[in-house]
């Protein structure tokens, strides 16, 4: 870490050590991952019993909600240590707020809305006005008393739109909510009569920060097994059944090749190679945004293997091939946001999946979901096959 925002951190006993080792994620971090582990299962179930344009744009942005919910903790246990009490209670009041929002999630947009809104609007300002109370004057809690603001500011939004009946209504105030929420870091936190806050303070520590956002697509793609698991052990063990299962346990696993065999580790090389500016803004282009369409991506991967391994004969018709081939279309698509971002240049293989996949969905929508399957995951192997051909490459360039 640079000098100069090692300077801007205040020396706690509540603060993380900075070593010359990498710092790992604790073991109350993963405790704390188990809620999110059930959030994303409710929202694949959500999404399962309403595959429609409404259904989706509602599991949209709960989903958005959930994983800004532990992006932000995530941020702020980079700096903070989760091994002191103080630190472990806040997470575990963040952990019972996220719970509040699983829970509510069948019905986040029903008569548990408010619930779903309180639990989020609670935990941000309460994370946050935390870290505000703790930290002493400064340019850090300044920077901290900058995102605190911007939580109270779309609170009384979300709490509006929990309240209201009128389901239009409900969606205006929302997207509002969410509006402000996802522009804050990209403004920078800047206020009336206040400067934003510089990229240099949003110092990250590269080997934690990355496993962590690391670890959140490992839940994702560990619900997406479970899902399939759960599924064909209540459908019944059938020879087309089990064939189904086996096809979205190799598609599930390319997914995690492509995501790790690459990605992962070039993104935490440019981490540790970057300034203190650039490092700020790799973390939050990288990790806070880009990484949303690649665990939207696997959550509708999950689904779309549900469809075919509870019903492996039938016709997938046009929502369920959307979703089949639109998740790992989404998915790709993140990954090469990501390479954008890096500027690396794009996977030609990867590029040619992502139409392949869209312009295969109406073809789709009229065969059967095993065969759809079948083809699915055949070119997710070759896609893997291809990216270790080129990650030499990959690893090569500047």
């Amino acid at each position: 870490m640079a000098a100069g925002a090692s300077q801007i951190i205040p020396e706690l006993p509540i603060i993380r050590a900075r070593r010359e080792v990498e710092q790992r994620a604790t073991f109350f971090e993963l405790f704390f991952d188990l809620v999110y582990v059930f959030g994303v299962t409710q929202l694949s179930h959500h999404l399962l019993k309403d595959i429609s344009w409404l259904g989706t744009a509602e599991t949209a942005l709960m989903l958005v909600a959930l994983y800004w919910a532990w992006n932000y903790t995530t941020w702020m246990t980079n700096w903070f240590d989760p091994e002191t009490v103080p630190v472990r209670l806040v997470l575990v009041f963040v952990m019972l707020a996220s719970l509040l929002m699983a829970v509510a999630i069948p019905e986040g947009f029903g008569k548990y809305s408010l619930l779903f809104a309180c639990g989020y609007s609670g935990l941000q300002i309460g994370r946050n006005a935390f870290v505000v109370a703790v930290t002493p004057p400064g340019r850090f809690n300044q920077n901290f008393r900058q995102i605190l603001a911007w939580s109270l500011l779309s609170a009384p939004l979300w709490v509006a739109g929990g309240v209201v009946d009128d389901h239009g209504l409900r969606w205006v105030l929302w997207l509002g909510a969410l509006a402000l929420d996802l522009a804050a870091p990209l403004v920078k936190y800047r206020l009336p009569r206040l400067d934003a806050t510089p990229m240099s303070q949003w110092q990250i520590e590269g080997a934690h920060f990355g496993e962590r956002f690391q670890l959140f697509v490992i839940i994702a793609l560990g619900e997406s097994v479970v899902l399939a698991g759960a599924t064909a052990s209540e459908t019944g063990l059938s020879v087309a059944v089990i064939a189904a299962l086996l096809l979205a346990f190799l598609s599930s696993t390319a997914l995690w090749w492509l995501y790790f065999g690459q990605v992962a580790g070039t993104v935490l090389q440019r981490i540790r190679a970057a300034n203190a500016e650039e490092r700020g803004r790799i973390g939050r282009d990288i990790y806070t945004y880009l990484h949303l369409p690649v665990v939207a991506g696997i959550v509708l991967v999950a689904v779309g293997d549900e469809l075919v391994i509870a019903h492996p004969t039938d016709h997938l018709h046009a929502a369920g091939a959307l979703v089949a081939l639109g998740g790992p279309a989404l998915f790709l698509a993140g990954l090469m946001a990501c390479a954008a971002r890096l500027g690396h240049a794009q996977s030609g293989p990867r590029a040619v999946a992502v139409i392949a996949l869209l312009a295969a969905a109406p073809l789709a929508a009229r065969a059967d979901g095993l065969v759809v399957s079948g083809l699915l995951t055949g070119l997710l192997i070759v896609l893997v096959l291809a990216e270790q051909a080129r990650g030499r490459q990959w690893h090569e360039q500047p």
